[in-house]
């Protein structure tokens, strides 16, 4: 194994027996042999991918193309039927939060096992259980039976156990909707803590927007395959055309065969052009329309949205992305609880940037309103240009303070 990297799969495939109507009993066996029958599902065809230590990395695709899988084969839950899985470091893996937990036993005690599942000492867990308590807000309630914790605190727990194992490579698999929205800024903090430590990441999420936050690279599995693997930039770009494109053909196709849709060459849908932009403006902390902005300055965009249709359950997503590609940051509507409401004709969008902790250079933002369900796109585009002239010396991923301004 190369010592640069954490992980390295070579050639991995994994599959499941389907069985049509599974008989358990020996007489059910013998009387009903049809119900024997199964068909082999191949989850994973020959994966192959390395992933270096400290890097971070989501992976997307549609339910069932074998995310969840992978994952549980990375921290062995289950065994490939062939190929290898080599890891280097200690692993922690948010997959089943609270997996080992025992409901009668108090929060507390089941901080001990659970951590010791996870590779802890005794001495270990005493070092850190204070941190672990003290993190998940839970310390008047610790000492009571976990089987009297509301749903939000059990996960809370478990979350916080399982970030506090000082692990080397973490596995997530769509499990940072913990909590309250409080919460869940503190865990998202706490993981892009994780993160500037040196950590090795894996992500996985159908949120896109989380994703570019978090890594600085995106693997597309596809019915078990590797379908692109590079920056986040490109990969969702690619991924999201593939979404519109199966829809359309899913339209089209009543009984709703499953084809595969070539991603070149896309025409855009139909329903993109129902929606523009009519207009977009950077203002500052003033309400001066400006252009160039210094490192701490407060920066607003407003945006102008038409719609000559009628548009609801969408989702607005506003990135922030440098002249040369690079994903600075994003805020979703969906993430920050903002409420969308259907809307038919002008519709304002206001953002305020507290902020700017950016280095010197040329910036856009970018603008996704999409249907929260199904991928379906109304609107994707560059919508306003400015420049920061000053240096900001602080390294590291950055966090822009910002609130959605109140039509």
């Amino acid at each position: 194994m190369n010592f640069e990297n954490a992980i390295e799969v070579r050639n991995v495939s994994k599959s499941f027996r389907i069985f049509r109507d599974k008989g358990y009993m020996l007489k059910e066996r013998v009387i009903h042999w049809s119900r024997n029958i199964y068909d082999d599902h191949l989850v994973l065809n020959n994966l192959s991918f390395s992933i270096k230590k400290g890097e971070s990395v989501g992976l997307i695709g549609k339910n069932g193309c074998g995310k969840s899988t992978l994952l549980k084969l990375l921290t062995k839950i289950m065994y490939p039927d062939s190929g290898t899985i080599k890891m280097n470091g200690r692993i922690s893996s948010l997959l089943e939060l609270g997996a080992g937990f025992h409901p009668d036993l108090s929060g507390r005690e089941n901080i001990y096992i659970n951590a010791s599942i996870f590779g802890l000492t005794k001495k270990e867990i005493d070092a850190r259980v204070d941190d672990i308590i003290h993190f998940s807000e839970l310390d008047d309630y610790i000492d009571n039976p976990v089987r009297t914790y509301s749903s939000g605190m059990y996960m809370r727990l478990a979350f916080s156990v399982a970030i506090n194992v000082n692990a080397e490579i973490l596995l997530i698999d769509e499990i940072l909707a913990v909590g309250d929205l409080n919460f869940q800024e503190k865990c998202f903090e706490k993981l892009l803590e994780i993160k500037r430590e040196g950590t090795t990441i894996i992500l996985v999420s159908h949120s896109l927007a989380q994703i570019e936050k978090m890594c600085e690279r995106s693997i597309w599995i596809h019915e078990g395959i590797i379908k692109e693997d590079g920056t986040p930039g490109d990969v969702h770009g690619k991924y999201i055309n593939y979404l519109l494109a199966q829809k359309h053909k899913d339209i089209e196709d009543k009984e709703d065969k499953i084809e595969t849709v070539e991603i070149d060459n896309l025409e855009e849908p139909e329903e993109e052009k129902n929606v523009t932009v009519t207009k977009a403006a950077i203002y500052d902390r003033d309400g001066h329309t400006k252009k160039t902005f210094f490192v701490g300055e407060a920066l607003r965009l407003e945006i102008c949205l038409t719609a000559l249709i009628l548009v609801e359950d969408y989702n607005i997503e506003v990135n922030l992305v440098r002249d040369d590609g690079l994903f600075c940051y994003g805020v979703s509507s969906q993430t920050d609880r903002i409420i969308c409401e259907a809307w038919m004709g002008e519709k304002k969008i206001t953002l305020s940037f507290g902020e700017l902790n950016l280095l010197k250079g040329k910036y856009h933002f970018d603008i996704h309103v999409a249907k929260v369900k199904g991928g379906s796109l109304f609107f994707m585009g560059n919508v306003a240009e400015f420049e920061i002239e000053s240096e900001n010396l602080e390294r590291g991923l950055i966090f822009l303070k910002h609130e959605w301004v109140k039509e």
